[in-house]
């Protein structure tokens, strides 16, 4: 039986991943306003990347490696949100004032947590197969286009589950129009860093010295070793 092995830069961006996720459960209760008209949530700002992140791994490093991450970041964002409703259940010291605000921010209600923690796994589950069947089928060429549409690909599933849930009684306008929102801006910011992504999972391949296609694989997403 070979013992698999990752090297620092994987272990890096498998960091990244997990702070990016965490990051965004945290900046998801400010919300505001682009251009005066479309109400988006703070996360928007920083989920994204994880969508950046997941597109290099699976370029890099393959689907089934991604898969790994992305179960470690289901892992890690669940026990961020149990710890942080054990803390909140502590009795706040008589002289502190901060406890409606701290429960606001890291007390998410339990339907936002689990359609957040499903959402993600889809989602990004979702990002990391189409990588990988793209990368396949084009020989690994196009990577610009394969990172875009596997991420409309990831971040449409992943509204079609997370909006519903947490604005089901709002009516079928505002969960449409609240989708599209999400998908369009977080879409939008890949387009505009994609440069960027490039180089990096250009720089990545001459430091790593690989350059994975996932032929002949099982694509079971509990299925993390070959």
């Amino acid at each position: 039986m070979t013992k698999q092995t990752y090297t620092t830069t994987f272990v890096v961006m498998a960091i990244l991943f997990n702070v990016c996720l965490i990051a965004s459960n945290l900046f998801a209760v400010k919300l505001f306003c682009l251009f005066g008209k479309f109400t988006l949530s703070g996360a928007v700002i920083i989920f994204p990347i994880s969508y950046i992140i997941n597109d290099c791994l699976s370029e890099v490093y393959g689907y089934q490696k991604a898969q790994l991450v992305i179960w470690s970041g289901f892992v890690m964002n669940f026990f961020f949100v149990l710890v942080a409703q054990l803390v909140i259940l502590l009795p706040g010291a008589p002289f502190w004032e901060g406890g409606e605000a701290f429960k606001y921010v890291f007390g998410a209600a339990p339907r936002a947590t689990l359609a957040s923690l499903l959402a993600f796994v889809a989602g990004s589950s979702t990002n990391a197969f189409v990588m990988s069947k793209m990368k396949v089928a084009s020989s690994g060429k196009r990577f610009g286009l394969r990172a875009i549409l596997s991420s409309l690909a990831g971040e449409s599933i992943a509204s079609l589950i997370f909006v519903p849930i947490v604005f089901w009684n709002l009516g079928t306008k505002v969960i449409l129009v609240t989708m599209a929102c999400q998908i369009v801006a977080k879409v939008c910011y890949e387009i505009i860093v994609l440069p960027l992504t490039a180089r990096v999972v250009k720089i990545i391949k001459s430091h790593e010295g690989i350059d994975i296609y996932d032929r002949n694989i099982s694509y079971n997403p509990f299925k993390l070793k070959d």
